[in-house]
């Protein structure tokens, strides 16, 4: 058991957790099975939504195939350009429709076309084979921007859990590459740091929960493989990165009760010590995808409101800095 003082779960989101399995650690066993579970499929998921769909397979180097779904809302007008999001689901048990109501809240909201993406998984693909596979997919989005009514002022990365780390990741890939141009990035509750050592890793072990010390330390020896005990890409774990500087403006997101909650905070205060923008919030008693799990739970939508309030104001600065021929995606602060 976890002998150390930590963070109570919201009394409302603590009581929706009632009889939920709860884990304490994971396996190659149990993420076979997990994995073995049937997902709903697009269709159920896009049901009663005006949204047009349409898939892409980019080829990788390797032979690979990397699927993207594209999701326009059926009205939008073609003649003017839209915002995109680039969505990054949560990895390891899941498809690039995880967790999709969450952009399909923008895509309804801000007219945005989403773009999600079916990057590889561990244990099959491990180091950087999944942030690859979206910086290659972001880049066929770049390429294709014309095609798609896309504005490439406007292109958001976002995810959630793995696919928030695999955002921050592919921001300092794509930085160090030159491209593609990225106007901000939205890292919620993002997994960021293989080392572990973190207080609210430490608070989080020795029992079960919804994500534990133990289920992350499984996580990341699986996506690491051989590198786990070598010198480990900031791209694959953010939190090393030395330079922070030069990334575009983020929005962070975590509670106050999960594993990731230091990670993701000193990531923030990184970026600004870096001279960047980021706009942090911790919500108390929140733990790991709290508002994914249970959307209605008003901290959840306190969160979410306010998650999409700041991508509108991203957007519409963003637009109006391409209307005056302003400083580029980089340079939008929020």
């Amino acid at each position: 058991m976890s002998l150390l003082p930590r963070p109570a779960f919201d009394p409302e989101l603590h009581a929706l957790l009632a009889g939920m399995p709860l884990v304490e650690r994971m396996d190659e066993e149990i993420l076979a099975q997990v994995r073995a579970l049937p997902s709903p499929s697009a269709d159920s998921l896009l049901a009663g939504r005006r949204v047009v769909r349409r898939e892409v397979d980019v080829p990788a180097e390797d032979g690979a195939v990397v699927r993207l779904s594209v999701l326009s809302p059926a009205d939008r007008d073609p003649a003017v350009p839209a915002p995109c999001v680039y969505w990054i689901h949560g990895g390891g048990m899941g498809d690039r429709f995880g967790q999709i109501d969450i952009p399909l809240e923008w895509l309804e909201r801000f007219g945005a076309v989403v773009v999600t993406v079916e990057y590889r998984l561990a244990p099959e693909a491990t180091g950087t084979s999944a942030v690859e596979d979206c910086h290659r997919g972001l880049a066929w989005v770049a390429a294709h921007g014309e095609e798609l009514g896309v504005d490439p002022g406007r292109v958001v990365v976002a995810g959630i859990s793995a696919g928030g780390g695999l955002a921050a990741g592919l921001c300092l890939l794509a930085r160090d590459l030159g491209t593609p141009a990225i106007a901000a990035q939205l890292l919620i509750c993002p997994m960021l740091d293989h080392r572990n050592v973190t207080a609210s890793s430490r608070q989080y072990s020795g029992e079960p929960g919804v994500w534990t010390r133990e289920t992350n330390e499984f996580a990341w020896r699986t996506l690491l493989g051989g590198q786990a005990g070598g010198e480990v890409p900031p791209y694959v774990s953010p939190a090393l990165a030395v330079d922070l500087s030069g990334l575009p403006t983020a929005y962070v997101d975590t509670g106050s009760a999960e594993v990731f909650r230091d990670e993701d905070v000193a990531y923030a205060s990184g970026i600004w010590a870096a001279g960047g923008q980021a706009e942090l919030h911790v919500w108390a008693g929140g733990y790991h995808g709290f508002d994914a799990q249970f959307p209605q739970a008003e901290l959840s939508v306190t969160a979410r409101r306010t998650r999409t309030d700041w991508l509108g104001r991203v957007l519409r600065r963003t637009a109006a800095d391409g209307a005056a021929g302003g400083g580029g995606p980089a340079a939008v602060s929020a």
